[in-house]
């Protein structure tokens, strides 16, 4: 029997309608669930096509409505989307979620800088599913801060610099610092980190102290009688016109019960030193006593008015050492009376104002700004480069490189680094100590025989020449420690020159200085930090006409 193919697809058909609604509910979750029932499903959707619809058109057509109906089954199954690459439905329906997504991620930049600062890690774990919406634009914003604190250490860089700067000017007259890590060459210069420490912009501090101009840029006196012409007394009196009461005690050798200024505390006692604190400096003092009543044939005290006392020193030969002290202990007048009568004024302050000074002031403070107006070599005389002895005397009889405004006692000298660099300084540097220690071997001694006999060479022209003896050390080791060791060292390097080489004791003040003046600018151990330095202060203290 034979079916025509009218009749053959009218059966079909209807066999198909009547059980389309189960079979449609069957594919679809099939469908879904399978991906290889895609042919099966190919084959029958040919029943639900258009009159005069290609098979092709016809199966295009009902994927593209399926995806409608199949939206809500990725949704809740997230997770399994990936696994079926196959079907392009879902991936339109991404591509339509990143835009709602896209608006609500506009609005979480807003919050996110807020929430990256005080946990950077949680923000970084965000940009990484967000990288190609919304994590490209705060990461820049959010970057710029960070580097900014990574450009932060080239601003410490600056200060670093500045303290160089004073070579940098200096290297406008010839002064150029072998070592990149050289310290500036003037201890006033060294102390202007701590002064700009109180300001916190380092420029302001500069500013603060530019407003009181450099005193003298011409260049340095000829002479001392030059450098000291403004600063010459009146009038000078003897040290012995004035009655005194004699007494059989000593002065008060314990400095700790010493009458003190306003503002200075004592901070530490290190053997026979004192640590004091001068508002934001920090002083070592020692008795300088026993090394200059050392071989003496009498010493006798007498009581002055306002506080003052006058210790007179005779030697075996009938010289007299005369020091006349302030109630503080300063010395403020010193001379040399020979047996025939003869005065030399090694040491005059004017008592009057300086008594009426009831605290300390650093007299550096009434002086501008000092300008090396010279080479290095001509401010600083390094041992280690003096190839003829003679250079020493020289060098030390040279004159101050500004003039000065006024005397100053010995005191005001050690203690203010600005009334000190008015002098010119030589380096001992090829001295070495022990580390540690501040005893001189004898090996060592033979090196100051330049100086000393430089010294000679002076105090026979002039009995009244004073030399500044300057103990320094490097920064290894406690700051306290270091300034008690350096001072032992300058009283080591004066002990030398007296017993070796005949230098009197009242023509040298030793002084130490710990780590506060490094010549090489560094923290770590470093042996031309561990130096002794000398001055020639004769200008600063005494008047020209030291004889009377």
């Amino acid at each position: 029997m034979k079916f025509h193919p009218r009749i053959w697809a009218g059966t079909a058909l209807s066999l198909l309608m009547a059980s389309s609604q189960s079979g449609a509910m069957s594919i679809s979750n099939e469908f879904a669930a399978s991906p290889n029932l895609m042919r099966t499903q190919d084959m029958l959707v040919q029943a639900d096509c258009l009159e005069g619809e290609t098979t092709e058109a016809c199966a295009l057509r009902l994927r593209q409505g399926a995806p409608a109906e199949q939206v809500p089954a990725p949704v809740p199954e997230a997770p399994p989307a990936p696994e079926a690459p196959v079907t392009p439905s879902p991936e339109a329906p991404a591509a339509d979620k990143p835009a709602p997504e896209a608006p609500a991620a506009e609005p979480a930049p807003v919050p996110v800088p807020s929430d990256q600062p005080p946990a950077e890690q949680p923000a970084a774990e965000q940009p990484a599913p967000e990288a190609p919406a919304a994590v490209p634009a705060p990461a820049p914003s959010d970057q710029p801060p960070a580097e900014q604190p990574a450009a932060e250490p080239p601003v410490p860089e600056t200060p670093a610099t500045e303290p160089v700067q004073p070579a940098g000017d200096q290297s406008q007259s010839g002064e150029k610092p072998a070592d990149p890590n050289a310290a500036p060459v003037l201890d006033s210069q060294k102390e202007a980190p701590a002064t700009e420490g109180s300001s916190q912009p380092g420029q302001a501090g500069d500013k603060a102290a530019q407003p009181a101009p450099p005193l003298d840029q011409a260049p340095p006196p000829a002479t001392d009688a030059a450098a000291t012409e403004g600063a010459q007394p009146a009038e000078i009196q003897p040290v012995t016109v004035e009655k005194g009461t004699r007494v059989e005690r000593a002065p008060d050798q314990d400095m700790r019960r010493r009458e003190r200024p306003e503002g200075v505390d004592v901070v530490r006692e290190i053997g026979d030193r004192i640590i004091i604190q001068i508002n934001n400096q920090v002083i070592v003092e020692s008795n300088d006593r026993p090394r200059m009543i050392r071989g003496a044939r009498e010493v006798y005290y007498e009581d002055l008015p306002r506080g003052r006392t006058r210790e007179t020193i005779v030697r075996e030969n009938g010289t007299q050492i005369v020091t006349i002290r302030s109630r503080y202990g300063d010395v403020i007048r010193r001379s040399r009376i020979t047996p025939d009568g003869r005065e030399y004024v090694l040491v005059y302050v004017d008592e009057l104002n300086y008594d009426q000074v009831g605290e300390w002031r650093d007299p550096g403070l009434d002086l501008g700004p000092i300008h090396l107006t010279i080479p290095v070599t001509e401010y600083i005389l390094v041992a280690a480069n003096v190839e003829d002895a003679d250079a020493y005397y020289e060098f030390l009889e040279k004159p101050p490189i500004e003039r000065v405004q006024r005397l100053y006692s010995i005191d005001e000298v050690k203690r203010s680094a600005r009334v000190r660099d008015i002098a010119r300084r030589v380096d001992l540097d090829t001295l070495t100590f022990e580390f540690g220690s501040a005893e001189i071997p004898q090996s060592e001694v033979v090196k100051l025989e330049g100086v000393a006999k430089a010294m000679e060479r002076l105090l026979e022209k002039n009995p009244a020449e004073t030399f500044l003896i300057e103990g320094h050390t490097d920064a290894v080791g406690s700051d306290l420690d270091n300034l008690a060791l350096s001072d032992r060292r300058a009283e080591a390097v004066a002990e030398a020159l007296t017993n070796s080489f005949a230098i009197p004791p009242e023509n040298l003040v030793p002084q130490g200085y710990g780590e506060q003046y490094l010549k090489v600018n560094t923290e770590e151990a470093n042996r031309q930090n561990r130096r002794v330095a000398v001055r020639r202060i004769t200008p600063l203290v005494a008047p020209v006409a030291a004889a009377k």
